[in-house]
Parts: C-alpha cells; structure tokens; sequence
C-alpha cells in the first residue's frame, strides 16, 4: 500500500491551516498515517492527492479516509482524491469516516461529476464508483476496531462547527492522537493520555493581526480566530498534561508569514512543554518509533 509497507510512520502533507493559498505558501490540512499495515488518511484539505502520491503512495490502494469536520480546509479534496483514485484503477472498496454530513458531501460531489463518472463507466469498464466507497459516520467513541486497528473520536469545541472530532488511532501499543481544530480543550489531554504522538493545531498570537489585515472581514475572522483555535502554548499545555512522547505542532496559523519562522513557534511552545517537538511542514516524515529529526 506504501512505499515501504514495514514502516510506521506519519506524514504531513499539508501542515496550513485556513483554505488560503498564498504564492510559495504551504497547503491545507491533510495527514498520511500508516501503522499496521493500514494506509490512513486523515482530512482532505486542497492538494492531498498529490501530497499523497509525493509520500509514494498508490493511489488504487487508497485505503481509509478520516475527516474531523466539514470545514472547506479538511474536506474540499475529499471527493477528487477518490475520484482519482478510481480512475487509476482503484483495488478494493474505500471506506470513508466523517461527521454527520458526509454522506450528503459525496452525494453531491457525484452527482456533479455524473458526465464524467458515467462515461468513464460505458467507455472505458470501470465499475460503478458508488459501489468502490463506503460512508461511514461517527460521533463520539469507538469508531473502528477492525485487524488490531482501533480508532476512537473525542468532539472538541470548534465553534460554530458542532462536529468536529479529535481522532486516537491505535495499533499494537502505539498510538497517534489528532486533535482536530479547536479551542483550548482540557478533556483533550486524557484523551491523548499516553499517546507517541500528538498532532495538535497551534496558532501564533504575534502573526493574528497580520493575518486578520490581509482579509476583507479582519474582525470577524480574529474573533472566529481566537474563539476556535489553540494558541502554541496552549497546545503545549494539552501535550503536558497528557504525557505524551512527542508533540507536532500542525494546522499552523500563520503558516505563511515571512516574519514568523520556525524559532518562533519552538519558543512559544516551549513556555508549557519541554518534551519532544516537531514543526509542521508540508511532506515531513515523522516516524512512529525511529524519530527521523533531533529533539528540539
């Protein structure tokens, strides 16, 4: 399913968060995450096909997809990435994980794309795409538990989204915990308990006003801002409290910012958490046991 099938590992395909694509900027959320043998991908924000087939992935393997909400930034991609997929021969079904919603976004994505989906379908024999997918969605809880593989969801406080989940994947004593947007959430920290690896998004206070300048509704995307999101060090906060190995910072707003650099979110972050730490950027490799990267 992977490049290399032995190896656990996480990869940040796209490490922006919000759904604006600035020249030489990074792109929005999308994760590859593969332990025990199982391809995971979680979010698809804009550009996660092609992150994906950078990270050495083939795509006919496409295996499960995960969605935490049904913000533009974490789904937009959702149905292309699919689409692609079976017109590159897609193998087995796919089952898709998301929040109530789901189910209605891929419907419509089919029935806009109905030209192509049923051409391709008399012309060139492909089977019917609706029978290569699986809609699944979940609230909060157990959401699999299938080949030692078990996912759980945790909904965080997103405002004015109400089904937004954090995501616990955990196989064979490992375990990746993604928190998903949201606010400053203490019920997040036992819910990673003990995790190897918590992806938390982060924010950068000093880079709000500078972001908030370039849009046309400055106030009410600093209020969106500050009412839905983690700042850096509350993500460390979270990190600490849950004791997990290592903490990636990711969904970094701003992610653009020429002023800002990756000094400046260490040191943030720093004040509430001393333990392990990566920087998201878009296609870096975090391996679940073998960190590839020093200790900052």
């Amino acid at each position: 399913m992977s490049a290399d099938p032995t190896r656990d590992r996480l990869v940040l395909l796209g490490s922006k968060g919000g759904p604006a694509l600035r020249p030489g900027g990074p792109w929005p959320s999308s994760s590859l995450l593969e332990i025990g043998g199982r391809t995971i991908v979680v979010d698809c924000g804009l550009g996660v096909t092609r992150g994906l087939a950078d990270a050495g992935i083939s795509l006919k393997a496409l295996d499960l997809v995960f969605i935490t909400h049904l913000h533009s930034d974490h789904v937009l991609e959702l149905g292309p990435l699919i689409h692609t997929a079976w017109t590159a021969g897609l193998a087995t079904p796919v089952s898709v994980f998301g929040p109530p919603g789901t189910g209605h976004y891929w419907q419509r994505f089919c029935q806009a794309m109905e030209f192509d989906i049923e051409i391709r379908i008399a012309d060139e024999g492909r089977p019917d795409i609706l029978d290569m997918v699986s809609i699944i969605e979940f609230g909060e809880g157990r959401v699999v538990e299938e080949r030692g593989l078990k996912v759980s969801a945790l909904r965080v406080d997103h405002p004015p989204v109400t089904d937004c989940f954090a995501l616990r994947f955990e196989h064979a004593g490992q375990s990746v915990v993604f928190s998903a947007d949201t606010a400053f959430f203490p019920p997040l920290a036992d819910f990673a308990k003990g995790a190897d690896i918590l992806v938390h998004e982060a924010m950068l206070e000093e880079g709000i006003e500078r972001l908030v300048a370039k849009t046309g509704n400055g106030a009410r995307l600093r209020e969106h801002l500050l009412a839905s999101h983690s700042l850096a060090g509350e993500a460390g906060r979270i990190a600490t409290d849950a004791g997990v190995r290592r903490l990636v910072l990711n969904h970094l707003i701003p992610a653009d910012d020429l002023e800002i650099g990756e000094a400046d979110w260490i040191a943030a972050v720093r004040k509430t958490w001393a333990g392990d730490l990566t920087i998201a950027r878009d296609g870096l490799v975090v391996g679940l046991e073998d960190d590839p990267e020093p200790d900052r």
